[in-house]
């Protein structure tokens, strides 16, 4: 629906209250995340589908983390630590840095909500880049700010479809606030190198946020590719932002957590809810810190299994982005058609139309067998 209709909407609602929502969250559509078993049971009738479609680690969490959690039961009476300080420290201690410079959130997710809420307001722009993560725009919009999509690369690049630096700076203006960077990116898993992403940082106004979300990172095995985490002395301006949900395989905890400059951060927990993060997430994310061994065998199945997949679909003459995480965006002439037939065989995948990508789905660098299963459909999918 258009501003127009929506706003005629309102003017038409018999609930007088409805008449006074903010134009940004007005202006919004909802967050659609990639189906569950649960709803394909309930829309397909399959019984044992599989879910490849929203990036998860195949492996699940530690065993240490599990029991971590499990022992936190024992505490479900008692508020959690506010301010989380013993999973602040372990990651101060890990990364190297003042603890001062982390802020845990409900997910990385509330890391950008907080970016919104604290330097957002009516008039104000963002600069995104084309194809990137959907949150950006929702939280950028809800708070009144002009979202600007910057083009993409070309098809023919070394990087298809990934962020093009010049062009998201020549977007960036007086009233721009915020630049929002993916890397690696989702959904199409292409990403900037460390030398690309050095240079953009070097050229952005100092008045100026750059969040660089490293989601991915833990998987970013790739030659050139390098955290922004190295720069944090140099650009108080720079704001990384980083989960417990794909590589540790905590996703259902909603732990994520922002590294930037302490006075940032102290606005940032300023504005945050109390109690964000509860007590049995912080003990499993401290013991999935720990478990480096999980970590790194993660990292090894997805590589090893994210190899198996690109030469499969090679022999199926089916191409798909350079990705730098742990899934796959492939190209596909009847995208939708292969969607449906895959939900119907019981595997999820995720559907690109809402980024603008009508000739991709997103797979999920999943289990050996998951992934079997996956490229087995795929194929009666293409010769049916």
């Amino acid at each position: 629906m258009d501003t127009q209709g929506r706003s005629d909407a309102i003017e038409q609602c018999s609930f007088p209250v409805m008449r006074h929502i903010v134009p940004g969250v007005e202006m919004l559509g909802s967050y659609q995340p990639g189906k569950s078993p649960q709803e394909v049971l309930h829309e397909f009738g399959v019984h044992d589908a599989i879910k490849l479609a929203s990036n998860e680690n195949s492996l699940g969490p530690s065993s240490s983390a599990i029991e971590a959690f499990k022992q936190a039961s024992h505490e479900l009476a008692r508020y959690p630590d506010g301010h989380a300080c013993g999973l602040r420290e372990a990651l101060a201690v890990h990364y190297g840095i003042e603890r001062e410079r982390i802020l845990t959130g409900h997910g990385s997710n509330e890391l950008f909500e907080l970016t919104a809420r604290v330097l957002l307001r009516p008039g104000d722009n963002v600069v995104v880049s084309r194809h990137a993560f959907v949150m950006y725009e929702l939280v950028s919009t809800a708070a009144g700010a002009e979202v600007r999509a910057a083009p993409s690369r070309d098809h023919s690049d070394a990087m298809p479809l990934g962020h093009d630096p010049d062009s998201m700076f020549a977007l960036i203006d007086a009233r721009t606030r915020v630049v929002f960077i993916a890397n690696p990116n989702n959904p199409t898993g292409t990403w900037l190198s460390e030398k690309e992403l050095l240079a953009f940082l070097e050229r952005v106004p100092p008045s100026v946020l750059v969040v660089v979300d490293e989601a991915y990172a833990e998987y970013a095995t790739v030659p050139g590719f390098g955290s922004a985490l190295r720069w944090l002395n140099r650009f108080p301006n720079l704001l990384i932002t980083r989960t417990f949900s794909k590589a540790y395989g905590l996703a259902a905890l909603r732990i994520g957590y922002g590294i930037g400059h302490p006075d940032l951060m102290e606005r940032f927990d300023r504005a945050r809810q109390p109690f964000n993060l509860n007590m049995p997430a912080q003990k499993a994310a401290l013991a999935a810190l720990a478990d480096t061994d999980h970590l790194e065998r993660s990292i090894h199945q997805n590589s090893e299994q994210k190899n198996f997949m690109l030469e499969q679909l090679g022999r199926l003459s089916i191409q798909s982005l350079p990705s730098a995480a742990n899934f796959l965006s492939i190209f596909l002439d009847d995208s939708e058609r292969v969607y449906e037939y895959l939900m119907q065989s019981g595997v999820i995948v995720r559907s690109l139309k809402s980024y603008g990508l009508v000739d991709y789905l997103r797979v999920t660098i999943g289990l050996a067998e998951e992934n079997e299963r996956f490229l087995h459909a795929l194929q009666q999918a293409i010769q049916t």
